[in-house]
């Protein structure tokens, strides 16, 4: 952690009482700031209360009250998910207070090696493999944090100028990290994603894009090479950069030729070695790849980390195998894209269990994918109508369930020796859980109470 004092003195509203703006609160009283947190909930926690009062911070909950734009507050530390219409943080921008996010605040106290990675899908993967592949070479400390769930201003106290951190960073996070300046920084793709956040597609690329804002040609850039739009995006930064191509389509970083991973033509190893499955994962550790290689990783720790590597969970995390089923928690398929590669992932027939929150989108680019790999559906949620007029056009037996632990006993009934059983939903799961983190655990458990067994 670096001397900085820019906080000492300053009065600091924190909104959100997430694991970043906990630890955002305390640590700004380290930095000498007067600090006020506030939750519009009441959390059901007493002792996050009493903890943040006994650290000298006063404490407003169930309500953004609209009178804190009138306390004269410097800094406005906000949770990311809080969105920039909320009459309060409204106020703020209107009066033109500073609006930052915690992983801005990390940045700030950050002296080590910074490597950051953004994208609508495959940051979390990214984001570990890349931290491992850089610990298997390194000398000093390799962390990872940020969206991953992890606090990044957490972990930077702790890290020294010799250390590395690898951050996971979404576009409300760099919405409000203005001066974040990592070293290596990665797009793993950019599709249309939090529209309702963002409002326009150029709006989230822009938040997007914050990743590169301050990078210069003695950084880099990784980014995804097989879409021209990508291709553009990147002539929009400074920085060297660094391409990754599933599709062969450049040889200036890393690539896929022939069944062969290539860092700038040199052989590091078959994509048939890596454990995780599908195109999707192919990209992600290429992209990881990339990032090592420029840290001065060897191709020995590189492929260690690929050939072992089971997955992040509810990220085609591998549950378990049963009866010759093998079955999939894909609950972070929170979009069609993602289950779009998830299902290239399998050459087997594969039970998809999908649906969830209503968003307003139709499904019918998925029709293709379903006919080539789908043998029958259990579908759920707002979306279950949506998803079995889909089915139906693909030609493939559809199942209607209650929600995605209902849909497991009825897979399970659909499925012979050789299938694999796929939770991948396509949608958000708010309609029925609270994250897709809860989605994800409760498929789990309901496919242990299927098999007797715990996974693997």
């Amino acid at each position: 952690m670096k001397k900085n004092d820019e906080y000492q003195g300053k009065k600091v509203l924190v909104m959100g009482f997430g694991i970043s703006g906990i630890n955002a609160a305390h640590l700004l009283v380290k930095l000498g700031a007067n600090v006020t947190a506030n939750d519009k909930a009441t959390p059901k926690n007493n002792d996050i209360v009493d903890d943040l009062e006994a650290d000298g911070i006063k404490v407003i909950t169930g309500d953004n009250p609209i009178s804190l734009a009138n306390e004269g507050f410097d800094v406005v530390v906000k949770n990311p998910g809080i969105p920039y219409d909320n009459p309060l943080v409204a106020a703020f921008v209107k009066q033109g207070t500073t609006i930052i996010t915690e992983a801005e605040l990390g940045w700030q106290i950050f002296d080590g090696h910074l490597v950051s990675v953004t994208g609508s899908n495959g940051k979390t993967t990214t984001t570990t493999l890349t931290q491992l592949m850089i610990a298997e070479n390194a000398k000093h400390q390799v962390k990872y944090a940020g969206n991953i769930g992890i606090s990044f201003s957490k972990i930077a106290e702790d890290l020294g100028p010799d250390d590395t951190l690898v951050t996971e960073l979404s576009s409300f996070q760099l919405l409000g990290a203005p001066t974040i300046h990592p070293h290596i920084a990665i797009i793993t793709n950019i599709f249309s994603n939090h529209l309702d956040y963002h409002k326009t597609r150029e709006n989230y690329i822009n938040a997007k894009l914050n990743i590169t804002r301050n990078q210069t040609k003695d950084d880099f850039l990784v980014i995804n090479w097989d879409r021209d739009e990508w291709q553009k995006i990147a002539q929009r930064s400074q920085a060297t950069i660094v391409p990754f191509s599933r599709l062969n389509k450049s040889h200036e970083g890393s690539y896929v030729e022939d069944g062969m991973i290539y860092w700038r033509g040199q052989e590091v190893m078959p994509t048939k070695d890596i454990r995780l499955i599908g195109p999707q994962n192919v990209e992600n550790a290429l992209a990881a790849i990339a990032a090592a290689k420029l840290s001065g990783v060897t191709n020995d720790a590189i492929k260690k980390v690929l050939t072992t590597f089971s997955g992040v969970r509810h990220r085609l995390q591998y549950v378990m195998e049963y009866q010759e089923r093998l079955f999939y928690n894909d609950s972070k398929s929170t979009d069609i894209e993602a289950t779009e590669v998830a299902l290239q992932g399998f050459d087997r027939p594969v039970i998809l269990l999908a649906g969830g929150l209503d968003r307003g989108y139709t499904f019918e680019r998925l029709v293709p994918y379903f006919k080539k790999h789908v043998k029958a559906m259990i579908v759920f949620g707002e979306c279950k109508d949506k998803m079995k007029d889909v089915g139906n056009q693909a030609g493939v037996p559809v199942v209607e369930s209650e929600n995605a632990i209902t849909a497991v006993p009825e897979a399970w009934k659909l499925s012979e020796p050789g299938d694999v059983i796929l939770l991948s939903p396509a949608n958000a799961s708010w309609d029925q859980f609270p994250s897709f983190e809860v989605r994800g655990d409760k498929f789990i458990e309901a496919v242990e109470e299927l098999t007797g067994k715990k996974e693997q």
